[in-house]
């Protein structure tokens, strides 16, 4: 069985070149081939279903209806680990307790605005409820101790962090700047390298 052929300049073309780093390469690769199936480590298995729901909403992937890129397992395992992801807001609670509290405090805006879990509401409802978190004065209790606009800002950066360190995300707006082995020397405007994606491709 011969390798698989992607378009020059893609990050999966280039990730067995000399263009990337092995430490790149590896973590790169592992994002390729996690496993479709995930056992959530700190979330309850429905808080768990109900990021997934969320993280599908904010980043639906229309033409990868069998084979998502998985943001929620990312999630759960820095939680589990520990790892903070560099910054906090001020007003809100460490890392673990603000996912807690907040993924709670949106099952409760959507039974307040729906009378129904979040995963079981259409497209529209969702994004109704999003909406009405992201502007900061949602229905809840736990909207009380944590600030929702915040929150929803917090949790869009990871999800959007998550996205955009996969490489099939990657390749989708052309990046290939992970391939930075050789340097980079054509600067100018409209200029680029040959590793890289031409344009209109």
């Amino acid at each position: 069985m011969s390798a698989p052929h992607y378009p020059a300049g893609t990050v999966r073309a280039l990730l067995p070149t000399a263009h990337v780093s092995e430490a790149t390469r590896a973590a790169l690769q592992a994002r390729l081939d996690a496993p479709a199936a995930y056992a959530p480590q700190f979330f309850a298995p429905e808080t768990f279903a109900l990021l997934e729901a969320v993280a599908a909403r904010l980043f639906p992937q229309p033409d990868r209806p069998d084979r998502p890129i998985a943001l929620a397992p990312a999630v759960d395992q820095r939680l589990a680990e520990g790892r903070a992801d560099g910054w906090r807001y001020d007003l809100l609670p460490p890392d673990r307790e603000a996912f807690r509290l907040g993924l709670g405090g949106l099952q409760e805006t959507s039974q307040a605005l729906f009378l129904n879990d979040f995963g079981r509401l259409d497209d529209q409802q969702q994004g109704h409820v999003l909406r009405a978190i992201a502007a900061g004065h949602p229905p809840g209790a736990a909207w009380q101790t944590l600030h929702a606009g915040r929150f929803f800002e917090d949790l869009l950066a990871e999800l959007t962090e998550t996205y955009y360190a996969h490489p099939l995300a990657q390749e989708e707006i052309g990046y290939a700047g992970m391939a930075d082995l050789p340097a980079w020397t054509k600067i100018g405007l409209n200029e680029k390298e040959d590793r890289e994606i031409p344009a209109g491709e």
